[in-house]
């Protein structure tokens, strides 16, 4: 077995250990994705959109699929609810649907992926532009369930889905494929919450894909919340195609995990396409936390606009590169980027790489980063007013952060996520929301 192969072994010793029968087509789609895999490697240094995310210390732990389902009832789903949100729920445990948890809401077309047949060939076929990506041909070989959400034209759904998946503690290190499919027909409307937790303890690696489709005037409000445990590994692909007016609404908050990398890639494939992408990234101890983002702008008068910002503490080191590519003929595109961050410590690092490739005339595009710490005139000012000094650095870090977190489309998610952050970051005391 060469140096690749020896490399991924955890995870062709999974593929090879699922004796579960499988639709021909399917099978030669998993097959053609593990060869794949195993002939890219996991990427290395030289490959340049990993250069500050070595993905060395995941390599060297031996995460393999589990056999068997891992207990996980209502009392413990009640423990991780998030308090006074209203929400269907398709709940996931260790990559495997739970059904006697879920509810799910009428109006869509739920199915889970755990028996997918040959008509989902197509969908869940790895995209050409991501044909050499090891971790979604990993997935693709290795999902045992997941989730398809089909939209009828005009289809509105009131209530938040939550797609919650929980990596909680078993007999082995355990490695997590879940894939999500949302379509969305013309004129349909929803807003999911994709959730990760890992349970204290749990060490993990949860490998996750999105495939997001949006035909004419669809829109989506996405949260994807990441909180896995202190020894969880996250990577995550989001990818998006937009029609003709359509609106895609990203809220992405990676608040947990020990090592953690996300890639969300929109293509605005026509006239009058819409994205807003807001992301809120904190990191303390040792933690690493990687944000890659990319959005393509196909036709001309789409408009994207992006806003990320991270709060960086202990020894926690986070990766920003965000892209913007303006096609020849996407004449009229607004794109605007900045990311924004804090740092709060000596031994906090952030890489940041904001990107415009524009080959069109006639745009208006602009991008920008940022990287600074508490300013101490506004600290001087605050403990004149009587604030110790936690109180006042907590005030300033609170502000800094709820320029994204005020957005979160509802007010229990921004008050969660506001807890969130307050235990993410030491000596941070968050305000309640009033």
């Amino acid at each position: 077995m060469n140096a690749v192969a020896e490399s991924l072994r955890p995870y062709l010793e999974s593929y090879a250990a699922n004796s579960k029968p499988l639709a021909p087509a399917l099978l030669a789609l998993k097959e053609s994705a593990m060869r794949r895999a195993v002939a890219r490697g996991f990427p290395g240094a030289r490959d340049e959109d990993w250069k500050y995310s070595s993905p060395v210390a995941l390599e060297k732990r031996a995460f393999r699929s589990s056999a068997t389902l891992t207990r996980f009832d209502a009392k413990d789903l009640a423990d991780v609810a998030i308090p006074g949100l209203d929400a269907f729920r398709a709940v996931f445990v260790n990559g495997r649907f739970m059904a006697a948890l879920s509810e799910l809401p009428e109006g869509a077309r739920v199915t889970s992926l755990s028996s997918a047949g040959d008509s989902l060939n197509a969908a869940l076929a790895v995209p050409a532009e991501w044909q050499d990506d090891t971790f979604l041909n990993l997935n693709t070989a290795l999902f045992q369930d997941g989730l398809l959400l089909e939209l009828d034209a005009s289809a509105h759904i009131v209530k938040p889905l939550q797609l919650l998946h929980v990596s909680v503690l078993g007999e082995i290190a355990s490695a997590h494929h879940p894939r999500f499919l949302l379509r969305l027909a013309a004129d349909s409307r929803i807003m999911v919450i994709e959730r990760y937790v890992g349970l204290e303890g749990a060490q993990h690696f949860t490998n996750a894909v999105t495939q997001i489709e949006l035909a004419e005037r669809a829109q989506l409000v996405h949260v994807r919340l990441q909180t896995e445990s202190a020894q969880g590994f996250h990577v995550g692909r989001v990818l998006v195609r937009q029609a003709a007016h359509s609106g895609y609404r990203s809220h992405n908050l990676q608040l947990g995990g020990l090592w953690s990398r996300l890639d969300l890639h929109t293509r605005l494939e026509a006239t009058g396409a819409h994205a807003m992408l807001d992301g809120l990234y904190a990191v303390g101890s040792r933690q690493h936390v990687d944000n890659h983002t990319r959005v393509d702008h196909l036709a001309p008068g789409a408009v994207s606009e992006e806003i990320y910002r991270g709060v960086l503490d202990g020894h926690g080191r986070a990766v920003f590169n965000g892209k913007v590519v303006v096609a020849k003929h996407a004449v009229k595109t607004d794109a605007q980027q900045a990311n924004h961050n804090l740092i709060l410590s000596r031994g906090a690092e952030i890489d940041t790489k904001p990107e415009l490739e524009i080959y069109a005339d006639d745009v208006k595009c602009s991008h920008g980063a940022s990287i600074g710490q508490l300013d101490e005139q506004q600290l001087f000012y605050l403990r004149s007013r009587g604030l110790d000094a936690a109180a006042a650095r907590g005030l300033l870090i609170y502000a800094f952060a709820d320029k994204l977190l005020s957005r979160l489309p509802h007010p229990a998610l921004a008050a969660h996520a506001r807890r969130l952050l307050s235990a993410a970051v030491s000596q941070i005391s968050v305000p309640e929301q009033t």
